[in-house]
């Protein structure tokens, strides 16, 4: 194969590459959200539960949790994501849904330890000055905490955004045909090494889009600076 022939299987796989970091950001932040407030809930059966749910996930790896995904409920229910008749019996469908599933359940429970110790970091009086003010606890929140909470996280919420990038890799290991999985049959085929160092290059240029991205995104947020 020639370089060009080599750039265009990459291309198509980094499509699916991208699929999948953008529907998983976009399931994972707001789904983080939501472990967020299980987790700081005054109800302890639910804090509790969410905890250790989180724990669990935080504390077991990736390629785990999308092997269980896509492999256990062939073996516990008989019946492989493929032959779920929302699939249709399309295997890349199947594969790249159970994988975008692994993802956002990892990335939420990563996001909603982001937001909580943003939420818990800032001052109790801010809190306290917008009761007296006569607001509503969902008005203080997103009308004084959130824009605060936000300036606090986007160092951190950036660096597991470009993890993320990163981490799509592994959907290989569930045969999701994306870039890296065609490096790596690239390989096979044709014998040749340099597609896997080449595809690096792929992962670096998006990577420093999101950088200055969310550099920007920073600038912005300068206001809020104490």
């Amino acid at each position: 194969m020639d370089f060009l022939d080599v750039t265009l299987k990459l291309l198509s796989g980094f499509q699916l590459t991208i699929l999948l970091f953008i529907f998983t950001l976009l399931l994972a932040m707001p789904l983080g959200l939501v472990f967020t407030f299980g987790t700081m809930s005054k109800w302890k059966p639910l804090s509790l539960l969410t905890r250790g749910f989180v724990y669990i996930i935080r504390g077991t790896p990736l390629m785990l949790h999308l092997m269980v995904v896509v492999y256990i409920p062939g073996i516990v229910f008989n019946s492989p994501l493929v032959r779920w008749p929302i699939f249709g019996g399309n295997t890349n469908a199947a594969y790249f849904v159970g994988a975008l599933f692994a993802f956002v359940i990892n990335y939420a429970c990563y996001f909603s330890e982001i937001y909580r110790g943003g939420i818990e970091s800032i001052s109790h009086g801010q809190y306290e000055a917008g009761q007296v003010l006569g607001m509503t606890k969902s008005q203080i929140f997103f009308r004084v905490v959130l824009l605060q909470v936000v300036k606090r996280i986007m160092a951190p919420v950036a660096n597991e955004t470009i993890t993320l990038v990163k981490d799509t890799a592994l959907a290989a290991t569930v045969n999701v045909y994306e870039i890296y999985f065609m490096s790596k049959e690239i390989l096979n085929s044709e014998f040749i090494i340099w597609p896997l160092f080449y595809s690096g290059v792929f992962y670096l240029v998006f990577n420093a889009g999101l950088t200055w991205l969310f550099r920007h995104i920073e600038k912005k947020l300068s206001y809020f600076r104490s």
